[in-house]
C-alpha cells in the first residue's frame, strides 16, 4: 500500500473561515435532514455535486463559516456519524 500524503505538518488556517464538506448519501432529502440535524438553522449553502452511475448515491457540497478548528472537526465528526451520511470528505 502506498501512502499518498505522509506529511506531519498541520494545516494552518485563519479563523473564522469558509469551509466545504462533500457529503455522500443515498438521497438528497436525507442529506438535507442530516445537515439540519447537525447545524440546525445555521447559515450555509448546499449544492448538488454528482450522482453515482447507478443512481444509488448522491453527493452534495456543504459550505459554511466555521469559527475555529474544534468547531470544524465537530461538524465533520457529527456528519460522519449521522445515519443518512455514508461518507464525508
Amino acid at each position: 500500500m502506498e501512502i499518498i500524503n505522509d506529511r506531519k505538518e498541520k494545516l494552518e488556517l485563519e479563523y473564522p473561515t469558509s469551509w466545504k464538506y462533500k457529503l455522500i448519501g443515498h438521497e438528497k432529502e436525507a442529506i438535507q435532514k442530516a445537515i439540519h440535524d447537525v447545524i440546525l438553522e445555521r447559515e450555509h449553502s448546499l449544492s448538488h455535486s454528482n450522482n453515482s452511475k447507478t443512481g444509488k448515491y448522491v453527493s452534495m457540497n456543504l459550505e459554511l463559516v466555521v469559527m475555529n478548528e474544534d468547531e470544524r472537526n465537530f461538524i465533520y465528526e457529527a456528519l460522519k456519524k449521522h445515519q443518512h451520511i455514508k461518507m464525508v470528505l
